[in-house]
Parts: C-alpha cells; structure tokens; sequence
C-alpha cells in the first residue's frame, strides 16, 4: 500500500507536470494540533515547480492542488503548506 507523501506526488505529477516537486510530511511537528492523528500523514509541505502556474494567482495554484488532492482531503489529508512557482519564478525567487 502506498504512503499517503507517495499518493500526493502521483496526483500532483499527474495534474501538474511538474519540473521540481518535494513533498514533506510534517506531521510530526504538529502533534497535539487540531486534525493530527496520532499515526500521521496529516500535514504536508509541498514544494511544486511547474510551468502549469504561468499567469495564476498564488489562489488559483492554491485552489488548483486543493483540487487534485480531493481524495486525500476526503481520507484523513488536513493541512497543506505550499510554496507553488514557476520555473521563472523558482529560478529568480527575489
């Protein structure tokens, strides 16, 4: 059975193309929090580059991934923190 981290890749590189995508489980860090259960993979970060975010707002990626991850919302996902950039933008981040 694969990780929740490895599901939420599938979908993102499915959804996105992406060029440079990291995604992080951090659940750990909230332990205690509201939506942590006490096996994990509740909270994410991911870190998404991909030409796909060309003239979106930092809502519209938002909202964008928000809808490729549904199902894991659904099943238990609680919290994402996102960094979402182009390549442009990753590659001149100032």
């Amino acid at each position: 059975m694969q990780t929740r981290a490895a599901r939420i890749e599938t979908a993102l590189r499915a959804a996105f193309a992406p060029e440079t995508l990291t995604v992080t489980d951090d659940s750990a860090r909230h332990a205690g929090h509201a939506g942590a259960r006490p096996e994990g993979e509740t909270h994410y970060h991911i870190l998404m580059v991909a030409d796909a975010f060309r003239g979106q707002s930092r809502v519209a990626r938002a909202r964008a991934v928000h809808a490729a991850l549904a199902a894991e919302f659904s099943n238990g996902l609680h919290a994402l923190a996102l960094t979402l950039r182009t390549p442009q933008e990753h590659a001149n981040p100032g």
